[in-house]
Formats: structure tokens, sequence, C-alpha cells
């Protein structure tokens, strides 16, 4: 069976440059790698398959003599790449691409991060921690200075995050000689992986800190104050660098997410900048006409003029009465929808008066919904 083409197996054309193959073998690896398909036999002969692909694109002369003769140049002895060979040569062929990569490598192999002198800095990261903040609209409205008290680890005030107490110093690890990592073969191909005993820091600690266990890290509730930027939306998040966990035996700490859920308002709802709202309007004044107050978010009474025969569901717009825009000295609007309300309660002198109205005729309608509606269905039943 004839081998599969190194261009298409990179998945790049014959003219890529040798930018474009390094990109494309750094993506296959990755995906194929065997410590991110554990026990995939497919996946660890695709592996070596763009691993002999990128030996050979990489190598000018090498390129040279396969874009002329194909597989031919490196059958029979002949000068280039050879099975046997290419196992042993794989760590740094790896190492040439990768190394440059601290979030590649840190993702193949579990953790880790390769300083630019090669020896692996594993000073582990604090976690990220979550933060779910309930805001009234009133305070996302105005903005406000919060306080929050989050539960967290921070750095140890005894050894201060180194871990170990303060009469003795860390020892050098047996395991990998200092060197922070050690190397582990798999079938064909070497690989470094950061050292399971120092965790990569090349020392070990003998006498821990009694505060700390050794960690470099305590639990506290830390208060911290957070300002809320008036109009901000719901769902958005907020980062707060470093104020996550304190990373492990002085490691860098993580960040602080706090997510915004808006409260929901009895009155205003929202939907991005703009403010929408139910107004009851008296029967008398939607039929007559006049005047109604609104209340906004801002704490300021607006009067809305309604028009005589308002009907419910008719809508007003009140400009730049809605809600904040972000770092922005614009506003939305707020955005009325009328609902009529029918009187309750009425007098017997009141209801005479509504009698008196339903019963008197005009030459033209005061109800054209109702008996258009009804017109309708008598010739819906007439039709029958």
């Amino acid at each position: 069976m004839s081998k599969e083409d190194y261009y298409e197996t990179l998945g790049v054309n014959n003219s890529a440059s040798d930018g474009e193959i390094k990109q494309a073998y750094r993506k296959k690896a990755m995906q194929h790698h065997p410590d991110r398909n554990k026990g995939d036999k497919k996946a660890e002969k695709e592996f070596k398959k763009v691993n002999e692909a990128y030996y050979v694109l990489k190598d000018k002369e090498k390129k040279s003599q396969y874009d002329q003769f194909g597989h031919q140049a490196f059958e029979n002895g002949a000068a280039g790449f050879k099975d046997s060979n290419f196992g042993g040569g794989f760590s740094d062929i790896f190492e040439e691409v990768f190394g440059d990569f601290d979030d590649d490598l840190g993702s193949i192999f579990g953790s880790g991060r390769r300083s630019s002198s090669g020896r692996t800095n594993t000073k582990e990261y604090g976690a990220d921690l979550r933060y779910d903040m309930e805001v009234p609209l009133e305070e996302i409205f105005l903005g406000k200075k919060i306080v929050i008290h989050v539960p967290t680890k921070v750095k140890c005030e005894t050894c201060n995050g180194n871990g170990h107490e303060a009469n003795s110093k860390p020892e050098t690890c047996t395991t990998c000689e200092g060197h922070g990592s050690v190397r582990a073969s798999q079938g064909f191909f070497t690989i470094q992986q950061t050292c399971p005993d120092c965790r990569g820091e090349g020392q070990i600690i003998k006498n821990p800190c009694n505060s700390c266990n050794g960690t470099g890290r305590t639990d506290k509730k830390k208060s911290l104050s957070v300002e809320i930027p008036a109009g901000i939306e719901n769902g958005t998040r907020i980062r707060l660098s470093g104020e996550g966990e304190a990373g492990y035996q002085g490691g860098p700490s993580g960040d602080l997410y706090i997510f915004i859920k808006e409260r929901p308002h009895s009155i205003f709802k929202r939907d991005a900048e703009n403010l929408y709202c139910k107004a009851p309007i008296p029967m008398t004044t939607a039929t007559l006409g006049g005047n109604i107050e609104v209340p906004t978010l801002d704490g300021s009474i607006v009067k809305v003029k309604i028009p005589s025969g308002t009907q419910s569901g008719s809508n007003f717009r009140l400009s730049k009465k809605g809600m904040p825009i972000v770092r922005q000295s614009e506003r939305g609007d707020l955005y009325l929808e009328a609902f009529v309300e029918t009187p309750v309660n009425l007098s017997s002198s009141q209801k005479g008066l509504l009698k008196k109205f339903d019963t008197e005729k005009s030459k033209k309608t005061t109800s054209p919904q109702s008996e258009s509606f009804f017109d309708r269905l008598k010739d819906l039943w007439n039709k029958k």
C-alpha cells in the first residue's frame, strides 16, 4: 500500500511556507497526541504519520528530494528519512516546535510551564473563583460600590507563602535531581513530564510550615470592594485580576470572576438600554384626554399627555428616560404601554350616569371596535 502524501497528512499544499508547515504540524500533533487519546491506536498511528511528514518537510534538503521523487527518495537506503531513525529524534522535533508555547505544553502533559531556559517551571497558579452577585435594577441604574465577602485561600502569613519553616530550607528533589522534570518513554518516543514529587520545583520541603502544612496558603474570608458601573447588563462578567485563590507554595494567585445577575423590578422591565412598563390610565382620562404622572428610575416624575380616545395597548416613548449606557453619557428610552382601567366601587349616581351614557344614541358610534367585532360575527352566523 502506498504511503499517504506528506502534504495531505499535514493538511497543507506543496507551496506552503515553512511557517505554515510548522503551524499545521502543531495543530495535528496536539490533536492526535497519545496523552490526549489514551488507548486509541488509531490516534497513535496518525500521530506517527504526522511526525514522519514533518520530519521530512521541515528539512529543506529532504523536502526538495521529496518534491522531486516522492517517497522513493527515502527508500532502499537512500539519504533522508528512515523509520528506524525517527523514534529517537522525536523528542527533539517536538521540543523544537512546542518549546516556545507554554500553554500547549501544559495542556498536553497535564501541568507545567516551560521557561526560556528549558527548565520546567510549575509554580502552580491558584484557582480562579466565581462569585454570583444579584443587584437590584435601581442600583444598576445609578452604579454603586458593593463590598463582597469571598471565602478563599490566601498566602500564609507565617511562612510568607513559601511553605517551609523559617529555620529550614527546601532540599534538592532526588527524583528529578533538581531539574523539575523527568523523562518517560511511551512506545517509539520519549516525552518530558513534570516531576510528580516536587511538582516541577526541583526542591522538596522537608520541614513544612505548621500553619499551612507546607501549601503556602490558608483559608480566609476576604472582603473586596467592587465597582458596579451604571448601566451594566445582566450576565456581565467582571474580572478582578489576582483576587482568586493564592497559588501553591508562593505561586501566582488566580482571578476572581463576578457575574452580575439583575434582580427583577416590580414595575420596570429592561431590554438592553431601554425600559418598559405598563401604565394604568383612568377610563375618563383615556376617553377625554389629559395628563398622567409617571415615576422613573432616576427618582423624577414625568408628566405624559394622553390624547382623547386612547386605547389599551397604546405606546408612549419617553426619550432618554431609560438605562444609562455603560461608560457613556447617553441613556436609552422608556416605553409606556397604556392599559385603560375599568372603574370599580361606583356610587349609585355614577352608575346612573353610565347607564344613561350607554342608552343614548349618537350618529357616530362611541365603541367602533366592539361594534365592528359583533357585526363581523353576525355576518358569519348569517352565512351558515
